[in-house]
């Protein structure tokens, strides 16, 4: 978890949450004794994180040999998967 504090390098921005949203977030800080800034740049890292993750696994299956759906569906049938 990396700690920012006000003087560092953070940036401010204006963001608006569903009011749903911002007491569970606000609650949540409250709970865990951490601000509010701190999980949404969690929350926000890990979103990106997941991406990166995600586009990895695209340029790694980016040689597989690619398939029509219905290719997929008759391949299927044929081997009472479906």
């Amino acid at each position: 978890m990396e700690v920012i504090s006000v003087g560092d390098s953070a940036k401010r921005s204006t963001i608006y949450l569903e009011p749903a949203l911002h007491r569970t977030l606000r609650i949540k800080a409250v709970d865990t004794r951490r601000s509010m800034s701190e999980l949404v740049n969690d929350a926000v890292r890990a979103a990106f994180r997941e991406d990166h993750e995600d586009l990895a696994a695209f340029d790694e299956r980016a040689e597989e040999p690619t398939i029509t759906y219905e290719a997929l569906l008759k391949d299927l049938r044929a081997h009472g998967k479906i």
